[in-house]
């Protein structure tokens, strides 16, 4: 209720933000965050990654980010069945088909339910270009070919580490 009552209060529009992901065998689906930019965030531009700074932020929603605090929601995608704690982060298919022709083997990280948090968002800073892809793809391949409750262990405590340290969101 406090996340809310301070998206609230500090912006205009919805609390939850809804978007359409890629997800496990490339299926699509719908994607709960708290909103963490202005509405009208994409309305010039389409679709385009965050950056460092990005002015399309809102104050809460730097906070949100910085503290992870906006990836709450996913639980209920969690509880839905499209994603598990731990994989891959899910992309938005527009960006998946840009990957798809431009990064090989991008589409095997459809192998597996994407998840709230994963090998690649531990291992490397926030990217937001196709060499970011590139790179958080080959940590999204040795999660896949090594996947194991130890990975899965070790992945889940390193996060907890980036959430008190409030290490990586854009």
């Amino acid at each position: 209720p406090l996340i809310a009552l301070a998206i609230k209060a500090t912006s205009p529009g919805p609390v939850l933000f809804r978007q359409v992901r890629t997800g496990m065998h490339e299926k699509e689906f719908v994607l709960y965050k708290f909103r963490t930019m202005r509405t009208d965030a994409e309305s010039g531009t389409g679709a385009v990654w965050a950056q460092k700074d990005d002015p399309r932020v809102t104050p809460i929603g730097k906070f949100l980010r910085k503290s992870r605090l906006d990836e709450l929601p996913q639980l209920l995608n969690v509880l839905k069945g499209d994603m598990s704690f731990i994989g891959p982060r899910p992309e938005r298919p527009e960006f998946v088909e840009k990957l798809k022709e431009q990064v090989p083997y991008y589409s095997h990280r459809h192998f597996v339910k994407p998840g709230i948090t994963g090998w690649a968002q531990i291992k490397y800073p926030y990217g937001a270009s196709v060499e970011d892809a590139l790179e958080k793809l080959r940590y999204d391949l040795y999660y896949i070919k090594n996947l194991s409750l130890t990975l899965d262990l070790l992945i889940f405590f390193e996060t907890i580490k980036v959430i008190l340290y409030s290490r990586g969101g854009r």
